[in-house]
């Protein structure tokens, strides 16, 4: 009874630990520390995630102090974690875990696994003291790597390797395939059992190419100030919130002109639908230019538009699609233009998207905010009529 007493208090205390905080892995880690401070991980928030705030601010567990949202916008605040178990009332209150730590670098790497749900999964999270989760294709049977300064050819070298503060595990398949990511990216349910967004986890699967290799893609510059590598994992995180460059390169645009009209294609090469969440509004914009007129095609819109009763709603009344054109997982979609060209033409072609579908602007009161308004460009080219 004394050893499962003392099993008991030592995984509660475990849960009751602040994680290390992000700006501690500053020291070793500076170029991933920049790139994960500007990212949409640090800002997931209410406070500083202005548009997860606008829905927030109208859900209605917002009156009864439920914020359910903590398990994916804001693990790392365990105090508010604890209150919604206890089913307290838990509300994001404004500090620097909720500021500067939502989803922090000591939370993802703590995730051993992820147990399945049908309304959404849940990140199992290690309780081993400072030993973090890695990927490195050269150690992989490593689970705990420790660190080592060795000398080599008769002193005159030395080689660093590990971590003097925290041991590393490079054992975990989910941190190659991608499947540490499914606990939040995976799929959301809402109380109708209406799917707000889903992801094939077929993608969180293949080593070659996953989560991991389309968002965090390897960019030049170290890892670490410890060990000087070439590369590293990017972890700003490419999304339609920051660095959507990044994933420009799984657009493909192709035109084809013919003698009455010409097409415009659009091929999305990503594993998932073109985008999952059902804000945003994805536009392809064509505009022929001749001699020194522009003549603007109509705009062509790609949406998952969800709701009830046929009408648009807030997410957690749906309880079905309205519409839904969006581009899916390897699909080329190709768009008729019925307009004539003539030698010489030029034709621009503009593919992009709005984070917030402008119909939503005022139900959510952010007519005025620049990032939600703001048309983002994922691939502009031209193309030369014969």
């Amino acid at each position: 009874m004394k050893a499962f007493l003392f099993i008991l208090f030592i995984l509660v205390n475990s849960y009751a630990q602040e994680f290390v905080k992000s700006n501690t892995c500053k020291g070793c880690h500076p170029t991933i520390y920049a790139e994960f401070y500007n990212s949409s991980h640090r800002k997931a928030s209410t406070f500083e995630d202005k548009i997860h705030n606008a829905v927030w601010n109208l859900h209605p567990l917002k009156e009864k102090g439920t914020y359910s949202c903590a398990k994916c916008h804001t693990p790392t605040d365990l105090k508010l974690l604890n209150k919604l178990k206890e089913k307290k009332e838990a509300l994001p209150v404004k500090n620097e875990v909720q500021t500067q730590e939502a989803i922090s670098c000591a939370y993802c790497h703590s995730i051993k696994d992820i147990k399945k749900h049908s309304k959404m999964n849940e990140n199992i999270v290690t309780l081993k003291d400072k030993v973090f989760y890695s990927a490195n294709e050269n150690n992989r049977d490593l689970k705990n790597k420790e660190f080592k300064d060795e000398i080599t050819l008769f002193g005159m070298m030395k080689k660093k390797s590990g971590s003097p503060f925290h041991k590393i595990d490079y054992s975990n398949k989910n941190f190659y395939t991608g499947k540490m990511c499914m606990g939040c990216h995976s799929h959301l349910q809402n109380d109708n059992n209406f799917d707000l967004c889903r992801v094939d986890e077929k993608g969180a699967q293949d080593e070659e190419t996953n989560c991991i290799s389309c968002h965090m893609p390897k960019v030049k510059g170290s890892s670490t100030s410890i060990k000087i590598t070439k590369t590293h994992r990017f972890h700003g995180f490419a999304s339609a919130s920051k660095n959507q460059d990044l994933l420009a390169k799984y657009i493909k645009i192709k035109f084809k002109q013919k003698k009455e009209f010409f097409e415009i294609s659009i091929k999305n090469e990503a594993s998932h639908n073109l985008f999952l969440q059902p804000l945003r509004l994805a536009v392809l914009k064509v505009n022929v230019l001749r001699d020194t007129k522009t003549i603007k095609q109509e705009n062509k819109t790609f949406a998952r538009i969800i709701g009830k009763d046929g009408k648009a709603t807030m997410p957690w009344l749906a309880n079905s699609e309205i519409k839904n054109n969006m581009i899916k997982a390897n699909e080329r979609r190709v768009v008729k233009y019925d307009f004539k060209l003539q030698e010489n033409d030029k034709v621009e072609v503009v593919f992009g998207y709005f984070k917030v579908n402008p119909k939503m602007l005022k139900k959510l009161k952010l007519e005025n905010d620049e990032e939600s308004t703001k048309f983002n460009i994922l691939k502009s080219e031209f193309f030369h009529s014969k």
